[in-house]
C-alpha cells in the first residue's frame, strides 16, 4: 500500500522558514512527479509546487516562486519543500501527493497533510 506522510508543520512568525518534508512508502518516487498542495480554511485546494523526478523539472505557483524551493533526497525517498520568507496568507494544511506527471496528471495518492501556521 502506497504511503505518503508529510512532516514539518508548525507554528512560525512572518518572514521565518520552515521544511517540509513528504516520505513516501511502498513506491520509489524515481519515476512519479510529487505535487504539493495546500487548503487553507474556507479556500480550495491550490497546487504550489511540483517535481518532476525523471528529470527533476520543477514547477511552482505564481505566489511562492522565488519564496518556496522543492527538492528530493533519493537515498531516503523523501520530497522536501522549503518555505522561506513565509507570509500569512501560507498559513493552510499542506499535503503531497503523486501523479504520472506535474501538469494535467491526475494525483492519486495523497498524504494526511501537515499544518503550516504563520502569525506573529
Amino acid at each position: 500500500q502506497v504511503q505518503l506522510v508529510e512532516s514539518g508543520g508548525g507554528l512560525v512568525q512572518p518572514g521565518g522558514s520552515l521544511r517540509l518534508s513528504c516520505a513516501a512508502s511502498a513506491v520509489t518516487l524515481d519515476y512519479y512527479a510529487i505535487g504539493w498542495f495546500r487548503q487553507a480554511p474556507g479556500k480550495e485546494r491550490e497546487g504550489v509546487s511540483c517535481i518532476y523526478t525523471p528529470d527533476d523539472s520543477t514547477y511552482y505557483a505564481e505566489s511562492v516562486r522565488g519564496r518556496f524551493t522543492i527538492s528530493r533526497d533519493n537515498a531516503k525517498n523523501t520530497v522536501y519543500l522549503q518555505m522561506n520568507s513565509l507570509k500569512p496568507e501560507d498559513t493552510a494544511v499542506y499535503y503531497c501527493a503523486t501523479s504520472s506527471l506535474c501538469v494535467d496528471g491526475e494525483y492519486d495518492y495523497w498524504g494526511q497533510g501537515t499544518q503550516v501556521t504563520v502569525s506573529s
